[in-house]
């Protein structure tokens, strides 16, 4: 099971394993309040395709293209995720306040095809 959360929300025991999957640490989290088993900032967009989208819901289609191609040269990352969430629950964490236009929306649908 894939799940996504915000880094800002609280960890909870059902989240499972928690990995978080943006380039940049959440601002004002410490480790001890995040709780990730791990960090994958190299499975995050690239900072130009960050910084291009801005969170804009009108570039949204776009970015989630552009995102998936990135991800095709993810291979190792997408297995050691899609193994995890064989294994139990895999908390895909991420901190932007878009909650429906953000990378961890787009990771968890190619980790579920």
């Amino acid at each position: 099971m894939v799940k996504i959360k915000r880094a800002y929300g609280e960890p909870e025991t059902r989240d499972g394993i928690r990995v978080l999957i943006d380039r940049f640490w959440p601002r004002g989290k410490t480790s001890e309040a995040l709780r990730v088993e791990e960090w994958m900032k190299d499975i995050a967009p690239t900072v130009e395709l960050i910084k291009w989208f801005g969170h804009d819901p009108a570039k949204w289609l776009e970015f989630k293209q552009k995102y998936k191609k990135q991800l095709e040269a993810k291979g190792d990352m997408l297995d050691k995720l899609k193994q995890i969430s064989m294994k139990g629950t895999l908390t895909l964490v991420y901190a932007a306040k878009d909650t429906e236009h953000n990378n961890a929306v787009v990771l968890k649908e190619v980790l579920e095809s």
